[in-house]
């Protein structure tokens, strides 16, 4: 029968990681314990070790900037669309007070 995986967490892994590199702990005696194949093991430390710069950048928001256009391009967009929505609508009303104009006057009720 086959043996389930176990899916460690990144939690996880930084402290397996930790005991290794702080405690001392043979990466062989890790390994033994937890049912590690050696190459998982030096892949999680390769992984750790070039995203480790990732931990001292600030938690700061997202880029302002790139926000920033797109709000200013979606404020020009709705402004446009509110220009010509504004043409429309006075076009609209032109040509309904030239209908009234044009149309021949009936009565309702006979005289």
């Amino acid at each position: 029968m086959r043996k389930e995986r176990k899916h460690y967490t990144g939690e996880e892994k930084v402290a397996i990681l930790r005991r290794h590199l702080l405690d001392k702990v043979p990466v062989s005696d890790l390994c033994d314990e937890l049912g590690l194949q050696p190459t998982v093991f030096y892949r999680w430390q390769k992984e750790f070790f070039e995203n480790g710069a990732a931990a001292f950048q600030g938690k700061s928001r997202p880029d302002h900037q790139a926000e920033q256009q797109r709000i200013e391009f979606l404020q020009k967009k709705i402004q446009s669309k509110d220009e010509v929505l504004a043409e429309l609508m006075a076009e609209h009303i032109a040509l309904k007070k030239r209908r009234r104009r044009s149309r021949p006057k009936t009565r309702c009720w006979p005289n």
